[in-house]
């Protein structure tokens, strides 16, 4: 195949799949995305875009947009037990990132951002996924669960941390996933404090709780509750009742508003939760299959930045397969060019991302002294592996 042409899908139309939809087409490739709910996703917890991923964001022609999706959060406050005010400080401050310069959006604006570029150019199939793949010389055959069967020159996995093309190429998720101590939930919940443009965390030793406001006059919250646990579920987390009840059971006798959250979420149509863990892969691609973004990558959202690592993966991805002569060379500079950026980004769990749920007393008292002192003094620098790939030139 040459890859000034040919045909690739693309499984997964949420942040990395639209992103690599747009530059694959753009260099000439006919793309088509599938994806298995019934159209974008909209609403999600707010996410971040920093660094490189601005400049990609950039490239694209839609940082005018996300600067006019950016939620601009003026106060971060810390609680203690009780409910007590800790420290309050600017969210920018504590992220490490460029007050004027990175953004966070909601991830339901990125998402429609995203296809609202590429959907006139690129076959989207709402509602079907990969069933089956079978690899030879020539291309790809794809099974789809619509009982429909195609050819592809290239395929790839842009489908998330719970990737099944991973599974069907790569193997059980076992394999991969590395499970850093806590499991959360999310759901949306009435405003029952006001909060404008604001995140309120709570916490007790391996427990925490937030409740945060992304507008000036929210009528809902974003609610979160996160708890450590040594070990991973080893059955998962579960139906939806089961994840009320290891919920309820995790926050029992908790303060500040921790009951009305449980009581949220055991009523909430979008209840999400899930162990926190990162995807670590020797290789993201085999033969004509290749993965990107979280599906190969996942760096956890303690990192705050599983959808930079999409755009600039995307990026990288399109990129390698427009400036090389074949998709072996290619995913195989995908990978040299891109994976010491994945690995300085995933190993800010490592350097303290984690601390903001920290698992004993000691530790927390420790956390809320630095809080304390942020106040006080000067920012912290900002993270070097925010911005710790430049980008080539687009082709």
């Amino acid at each position: 195949m040459s890859t000034s042409r040919g045909t690739v899908l693309i499984s997964g139309a949420s942040i990395a799949g639209p992103a690599l939809a747009y530059w694959l087409h753009r260099h000439g490739f006919a793309v088509t995305v599938v994806e298995k709910a019934s159209a974008p996703r909209g609403g999600g917890y707010p996410i971040d875009v920093r660094g490189t991923a601005v400049a990609v964001a950039s490239r694209m022609g839609i940082l005018s947009r996300l600067q006019e999706a950016h939620i601009d959060s003026q106060r971060l406050t810390f609680l203690d037990a009780d409910g007590g005010e800790v420290a309050s400080v600017r969210p920018h401050a504590l992220a490490g990132s460029v007050e004027g310069r990175d953004l966070e959006v909601a991830r339901g604006d990125l998402t429609a951002i995203l296809y609202a570029v590429v959907r006139d150019d690129v076959e989207f199939l709402f509602d079907d996924s990969i069933d089956s793949l079978d690899q030879s010389e020539h291309g790809v055959d794809i099974a789809f669960r619509s009982g429909d069967q195609r050819t592809f020159d290239l395929v790839v996995g842009a489908d998330g941390m719970h990737s099944r093309t991973r599974g069907i190429l790569f193997g059980p998720e076992t394999r991969f996933h590395r499970y850093l101590g806590y499991c959360f939930a999310v759901c949306t919940m009435p405003n029952i404090l006001g909060l404008s443009r604001e995140l309120m965390l709570w916490n007790t030793p391996g427990k925490a709780a937030a409740l945060y406001a992304t507008g000036e006059n929210d009528d809902e919250l974003h609610a979160f509750l996160n708890v450590h646990r040594p070990e991973p579920p080893l059955d998962g987390l579960g139906n939806r009742d089961a994840q009320a009840d290891w919920i309820a059971e995790a926050f029992a006798g908790a303060g500040w508003k921790v009951p009305d959250i449980i009581d949220a979420m055991r009523e909430a149509d979008d209840l999400f939760s899930d162990t926190v863990g990162q995807i670590r892969m020797p290789t993201w691609s085999d033969g004509r299959v290749a993965l990107v973004g979280d599906a190969a990558y996942a760096p956890s959202f303690l990192t705050g930045q599983g959808s930079s690592l999409a755009l600039v993966g995307a990026y990288m991805l399109a990129h390698s397969l427009a400036a090389n002569r074949n998709h072996t060379e290619a995913f195989a500079a995908y990978e040299r060019d891109t994976r010491a950026f994945v690995a300085a980004n995933q190993a800010l769990v490592d350097h303290g991302s984690a601390g903001l749920f920290p698992t004993t007393a000691r530790a927390l008292e420790e956390r809320n002294t630095r809080l304390r002192n942020l106040v006080t003094m000067p920012a912290p620098p900002t993270r070097p592996a925010y911005a710790a790939l430049t980008l080539p030139e687009p082709r």
